[in-house]
């Protein structure tokens, strides 16, 4: 491997791990690792292996815009209860290290959804779709990121001929 393909390998490894634990923008740094190595490649293959990615970034974005969203909003989840899911991660991300975010977001959305309903049983099922919802993202996520690297793999290891 060369020495761009071995950065390119690690900027792919830590934006995996930016989905995983979204601090990262991971997918963003999938496709800048291939972007990188397509511009250090320089020959047709890495344009159309960075055509591809593009191509794969859009549709995996455009899969996480619609099938959550679509799923939530029959469910009666509302952005601006999402909104106060988020915020509420972020505040307990600070108050309690590692663990703030993970437990932030659901119970902002819980409390959310209890002061707009004022129903447990309907605030903890906007909840479990809310969490569905980012799970299914996180998921579609993973799926267009290990396609991308699956893509730039194969063309390494079997197509460039440098």
């Amino acid at each position: 491997m060369s020495s761009i393909e071995v950065v390119a390998a690690l900027l792919m490894v830590v934006g995996v791990l930016g989905i995983v634990v979204p601090i990262l923008p991971g997918l963003l740094l999938i496709v800048g690792a291939v972007l990188l190595w397509a511009l250090v490649e320089q020959s047709t293959l890495g344009w159309v292996l960075l055509s591809v990615t593009v191509v794969l970034y859009l549709v995996g974005s455009l899969l996480q815009w619609f099938v959550p969203g679509k799923r939530m909003r029959a469910a009666g989840v509302r952005t601006s209860t999402l909104l106060a899911g988020v915020v509420a991660a972020i505040a307990l991300a600070f108050v309690i290290p590692v663990v703030g975010l993970f437990v932030g977001f659901p119970v902002g959305i819980y409390l959310v959804s209890l002061a707009h309903t004022r129903d447990r049983g309907e605030a903890w099922s906007a909840t479990k779709h809310a969490l569905r919802a980012v799970g299914t993202n996180i998921l579609i996520e993973l799926v267009t990121a290990f396609t991308i690297i699956a893509a730039w793999a194969v063309t390494i290891l079997f197509l460039d001929v440098t």
